[in-house]
């Protein structure tokens, strides 16, 4: 059985109060004081309840993370980010995937605060049409979207703005002589961003006076599209020279299954992605792609939502961020002529 204050206020010659103090409020108790609890806290091997301490004060000094999945590394470098920040400010981390399913998102919400979070991190299918951030809102606790760029401004988000990454992913194409540019994307009741991704693919087409072509939905990304592929590649007149895909792990999958049908990366038709994994790095040739800083996103997700924990009643709270997105000019691409 583990050693008890009582104990250590034993071992100490002081009482519980004054060794609770010391736990709570060091700078309340003597510096000579402090030595003979601190040295009886190290015989005694006694490990202080943080938890209860917290729970008696209204907080766990935990936030929950909720993110769609972990096998889009994103996410995971997003995690990272809560991590590593969260660390640095004395705050431990739970987190649960939602697999994509927008069904899941109240439950893995619900989750969470059962082991009394005291804010949430999420990405959800819809920022600006769920019951979860509903529930969030009149309950009154504290959250931080990542990736989501709500309508709402009273939701606090950190991204890069989804639309004119998209939008300067397919001027890079358009840049490079391409003018049949068609876009590969996640399902968009999945997925707000790959809506605004679109937005995004439309503006760069129609600036530049060019047809957009009709987008092929993906249920997942790692399923195949090969009979869409097939199909869209038919026709020489309407096939398209470049792929413009919602994000990078449907970027690889393209560009496994044009392969298969016998097509060659970039010779016959470009492939750009979005989000910058570093796995496309590593690819030969490299995966051109729209670049956002995940693990900064979720760093800086970290610290806005422990400002909303610590925001005082009246005072000016936080506000969501937008971070910059820079373009890859990856060899996935080439000049079209």
């Amino acid at each position: 059985m583990p050693p008890s204050i009582k104990q250590v206020a034993l071992q100490a010659g002081v009482s519980t109060a004054t060794v609770s103090r010391l736990l709570n409020k060091p700078e309340s108790v003597s510096s000579d004081t402090a030595g003979k609890i601190n040295e009886a806290i190290a015989a005694l091997g006694f490990r202080p309840n943080f938890n209860g301490r917290n729970l008696r004060a209204g907080r766990s000094r935990t936030v929950g993370v909720v993110v769609p999945t972990l096998s889009n590394t994103v996410f995971a470098q997003c995690l990272q980010g809560i991590e590593l920040a969260a660390r640095a400010l004395d705050y431990s981390v739970m987190f649960t995937a939602t697999e994509y399913r927008q069904e899941d998102e109240a439950a893995a919400v619900n989750l969470l605060l059962s082991h009394r979070v005291d804010g949430v991190i999420l990405t959800v299918a819809d920022a600006s049409a769920s019951g979860t951030l509903d529930v969030l809102d009149r309950e009154g606790i504290p959250y931080v979207l990542t990736y989501n760029q709500p309508q709402q401004a009273s939701r606090l988000s950190v991204s890069v703005d989804n639309r004119a990454a998209a939008h300067d992913a397919v001027a890079h194409l358009i840049a490079l002589g391409h003018t049949r540019i068609r876009m590969l994307a996640g399902q968009f009741n999945a997925s707000d961003r790959a809506i605004q991704r679109y937005h995004g693919y439309l503006d760069a087409m129609r600036a530049a006076g060019l047809a957009p072509m009709a987008v092929i939905e993906v249920e997942r990304h790692t399923l195949t599209a090969a009979a869409d592929y097939q199909q869209m590649m038919a026709d020489p007149r309407q096939r398209p020279t470049a792929l413009f895909c919602s994000n990078d792990l449907l970027a690889l999958a393209a560009m496994r299954d044009l392969r298969a049908l016998g097509l060659r990366v970039p010779e016959d038709i470009s492939v750009m992605g979005f989000d910058g994994i570093p796995l496309g790095e590593m690819m030969s040739p490299v995966l051109a792609s729209a670049v956002q800083p995940s693990e900064q996103i979720g760093e800086v997700a970290l610290r806005t939502l422990v400002a909303a924990i610590g925001q005082a009643e009246g005072s000016a709270g936080p506000v969501s961020q937008t971070l910059a997105h820079t373009i890859r000019h990856g060899g996935t691409v080439r000049v079209f002529s």
